[in-house]
């Protein structure tokens, strides 16, 4: 089985990109990358995500606020990204959710934008990229509602919802998510050696809930930890992947592929 590789979270819009994306994209490639979901933080890097997936067949948008860029949204921002969901290679909405831990916006007020782009994914029937730092305890239970009145709306997207973004909590919160069929999305710090409680989430996640992401430029796995991040790394994390689980790597590469195709409905 040949290697299926999908970075699901890479931001390729920022400047440590500027001097060589053709070079990164043409590494990612040679280490069997097949796909690259590029999300947003704010409308500006939306609307570079979608140029980008524009020019090229193997990159994909997701459209959102940031919670740490929450304060910009005002009565025009919905209707902005509505319009760039509806591109055809715009397959999410994130990356959007909330963060305790920099308090650059009020939690009030990332909590009522959050919920806002929430709606409009509902109304795009896109899923979701959720972004969570310190605030599982907030992040959770409106994601629960929100995928339960999916279900009792009879939307299909209730089946897919969406992906915790670099997931940093317990093995109980997993749960709780994969039982609402989210997935959980493992990133380079994996890799690191002391990083026993993230080795032991993985051991118990089931392989058919698990998607590789990068991050980039951020979250560089080891070797290469202090260096700028980059798609072609997502090897790494499914080497880990499949060190912590004791299986072979093609079978990781191969579901991890499967999951993200399943999540976002890229073509094959």
């Amino acid at each position: 089985m040949t290697a299926a590789l999908t970075d699901t979270h890479c931001h390729l819009y920022f400047r440590d990109f500027n001097e060589d994306l053709a070079e990164v994209l043409n590494r990612a490639w040679d280490q069997g990358v097949q796909r690259i979901l590029i999300p947003g933080i704010d409308l500006a890097t939306s609307r570079q995500a979608v140029a980008l997936a524009e020019n090229h067949p193997n990159l994909y948008a997701a459209v959102g606020i940031h919670p740490n860029d929450s304060l910009a949204w005002d009565d025009t921002t919905a209707d902005q990204l509505r319009e760039l969901a509806a591109h055809p290679k715009t397959l999410a909405i994130g990356e959007i959710g909330l963060d305790f831990y920099r308090d650059r916006a009020p939690k009030t007020h990332q909590i009522e934008v959050f919920k806002a782009q929430l709606a409009l994914a509902a109304e795009c029937s896109l899923p979701v990229v959720i972004h969570n730092r310190q605030a599982i305890a907030a992040v959770w239970p409106i994601l629960q509602a929100w995928q339960e009145q999916l279900a009792a709306a009879g939307s299909p997207l209730a089946a897919r919802p969406g992906v915790l973004h670099s997931f940093d909590e317990s093995f109980r919160w997993a749960e709780k998510a994969i039982s609402s069929n989210f997935y959980i999305g493992i990133s380079g710090p994996v890799t690191f050696r002391k990083a026993t409680e993230k080795h032991e989430l993985v051991q118990h996640i089931p392989l058919t809930s698990l998607l590789i992401e990068t991050d980039a430029p951020f979250l560089t796995p080891h070797p290469f930890r202090g260096r700028r991040n980059e798609p072609a790394y997502t090897s790494y994390i499914a080497e880990k992947i499949a060190t912590l689980k004791n299986i072979a790597i093609n079978e990781v590469q191969q579901q991890t592929y499967e999951n993200a195709a399943a999540l976002f409905g890229w073509p094959p």
